[in-house]
């Protein structure tokens, strides 16, 4: 069976900061300096990115946490961390990100686009940055920030201007490979399709992408077959060519696989039923009378074509490019797109066995100082804490005295007699 994964869950890890360092300038005499203590790197970033050569998600599939580098440590005499290495996963075009609660966050369909989707963390900054008037000589800095942990749901849906859809063994992967360069598995056994193909048509000048969707049967959008893995390959074809087999080896006529397809569209998704569509009769060179007046009668444009012999292929080609272009001209802004959301809560406050605890990302960086019982650091964290609203919404909570608030690892009295509130 070919490997094809559409659907995968990943698991992304920005890389760490590196940690700042608290260093002083040597000199004869004067064992304590000018503080020169470097900031820590950056870490690296994880990164979606489109590659027109790669047709399926099954890497992620085998392979399913992904972690960037990591920033460098920071030194003495202002020697700063270098950057974490960004790590570039290539995803196939057409690929549809959402994060784990499933809300959509990107569609990915351009050529070489790119979407950070796990920003590495901030590199802590040396006890130089932290020199002001009144704190000549600091004796601390700040350690290196997690990078983001993300969670995603990664969705291939195929990009082609058409959409082969029929029952299986209707000749689609034939026709395909008789119009293209797609070389798909053709036998006559049921769903020889297991993966959808793409074959990029050319005729008189004129191109288009059709895709070879697997063979559907009655059921499928609810889930029987193979071929419902596969209907959301459909939702981005332009045209749908519903190819329809007049032979023995259906047990339905070509009028009852037109209603079983068209209902299987509608059931998957309603406004496909509505998409431009070319109704065609395959297998055209078979022996006997096909019958065809039912399309007549219902106001059907019928091909009647033979996917081995070429006949009446050239004009479904030019019908389809004809499709394909009117849909193009209607609907010219069919782009890539990336969601933008507004941040969370800066942070949130919850009561838990017995203390409280703040989450977030503000509040983990007010105390992301390597030494806390370092009077000067655990006075910036105090003035942090104030003034990113952190004490203020303690108090709002109903924090009292003496009670323990933990954010991240670390853990203190709350004391109102203290400098803002907070006695880390």
């Amino acid at each position: 069976m070919a490997s094809f994964v559409d659907s995968v869950r990943l698991f992304a890890r920005g890389g760490a900061g590196g940690a700042g360092v608290a260093s002083f300038q040597k000199r004869k005499g004067k064992p304590r300096g000018r503080p020169n203590g470097g900031n820590g790197g950056r870490g690296g970033d994880v990164i979606l990115m489109t590659d027109p050569g790669i047709g399926t998600l099954l890497r992620y599939d085998r392979k399913p946490h992904w972690k960037a580098g990591d920033g460098d440590h920071a030194e003495g005499e202002l020697r700063h961390g270098g950057k974490g290495d960004d790590l570039e996963l290539i995803v196939p075009l057409g690929t549809v990100v959402r994060d784990e609660d499933g809300m959509l966050m990107a569609d990915l369909v351009d050529v070489g686009q790119r979407l950070v989707v796990a920003e590495g963390g901030r590199g802590g900054r040396g006890n130089a940055s932290f020199v002001t008037p009144d704190r000549r000589a600091p004796s601390f800095a700040e350690q290196g920030e997690y990078g983001d942990d993300r969670t995603l749901m990664l969705e291939l849906q195929l990009v082609a201007d058409g959409a082969l859809i029929g029952f299986p063994n209707s000749g689609k992967s034939t026709l395909v490979a008789s119009v293209s360069a797609a070389k798909p598995k053709i036998a006559d056994y049921p769903f020889t399709t297991l993966v959808p193909n793409l074959g990029v048509v050319a005729i008189d000048g004129r191109e288009f992408v059709l895709a070879d969707i697997p063979g559907l049967i009655e059921g499928a959008a609810e889930g029987k077959g193979l071929g419902h893995e596969f209907l959301r390959h459909t939702e981005r074809a332009r045209v749908l060519v519903v190819l329809l087999d007049p032979s023995e080896l259906q047990t339905d006529s070509p009028e009852r696989q037109y209603d079983v397809l068209l209902h299987e569209l509608e059931s998957h998704s309603p406004e496909l039923a509505e998409r431009p569509r070319v109704v065609v009769l395959n297998k055209a060179d078979l022996p006997g009378d096909h019958e065809t007046a039912w399309a007549a009668e219902r106001d059907l444009e019928l091909f009647e074509i033979s996917g081995v012999t070429g006949q009446g292929v050239a004009e479904l080609l030019h019908r389809i490019a004809d499709l394909t272009e009117d849909a193009q001209r209607e609907a010219p802004d069919r782009e890539s797109f990336v969601l933008h959301r507004p941040l969370g809560d800066a942070f949130t406050i919850d009561r838990s066995r017995g203390e409280w605890v703040v989450r977030g990302r503000s509040a983990e960086r007010a105390v992301n100082l390597d030494d806390l019982t370092n009077p000067e650091a655990a006075d910036l964290v105090a003035k942090r804490l104030v003034a990113t609203g952190i004490d203020g919404a303690l108090r709002e909570a109903g924090v009292e005295p003496g009670d323990d608030v933990r954010i991240g690892s670390l853990v203190f009295t709350y004391d109102p007699e203290a400098t803002g509130g907070q006695t880390p």
